[in-house]
């Protein structure tokens, strides 16, 4: 398994996914997996928030079994301590338990420290205690609260690369 870092090393996709890959609106996609009512569709795109009560997540239409997979965001800026924004694969809903994941993290930051990136991939779950994968966080350079960026993750059968393109 590869996993490339923010910065490229090992290797990143290195493309403009648009310039390749025929792109779909979030509704042609994706529905709600739970909080709907901490989501806002428009124009093709999805804003999702986290109140007192509840957040937010949405999975695809189909399942997959590899491909390219990409998405713009915008972190909310302030205190996000304990709060995680992430993109992620998973199989859990066919295989709980004993899942697949790979996941793009923004783990919540306090106004004064910077945001940092966790990626992770794990194999056959994490229910035996017996965890398969690798974790690494990268401090970023950037203001992820700034403006959209965006974050792709491509797997195939016999390596995951993930970047900040």
């Amino acid at each position: 398994t590869t996993i490339a870092n923010a910065h490229g090393n090992p290797p990143s996709p290195g493309y403009n996914p648009s310039s390749t890959v025929e792109t779909v609106t979030f509704d042609q996609a994706y529905e709600s997996l739970w909080g709907p009512q901490n989501q806002r569709l428009d124009e093709g795109s999805v804003t999702i928030w986290l109140d007192k009560s509840s957040g937010s997540g949405f999975k695809s239409k189909k399942s997959y079994v590899s491909g390219f997979f990409g998405t713009a965001m915008k972190l909310h800026p302030g205190y996000t301590a304990g709060v995680i924004t992430s993109f992620y694969l998973s199989n859990n809903q066919d295989h709980p338990g004993n899942h697949d994941e790979v996941d793009i993290e923004f783990l919540g930051t306090t106004p004064d420290k910077p945001y940092t990136l966790q990626t992770n991939v794990y194999i056959r779950g994490s229910g035996d205690g017996n965890i398969i994968g690798r974790e690494h966080k990268f401090h970023l350079w950037f203001d992820p609260t700034e403006d959209f960026h965006d974050y792709a993750m491509l797997w195939r059968p016999d390596e995951i690369m993930l970047s900040q393109i």
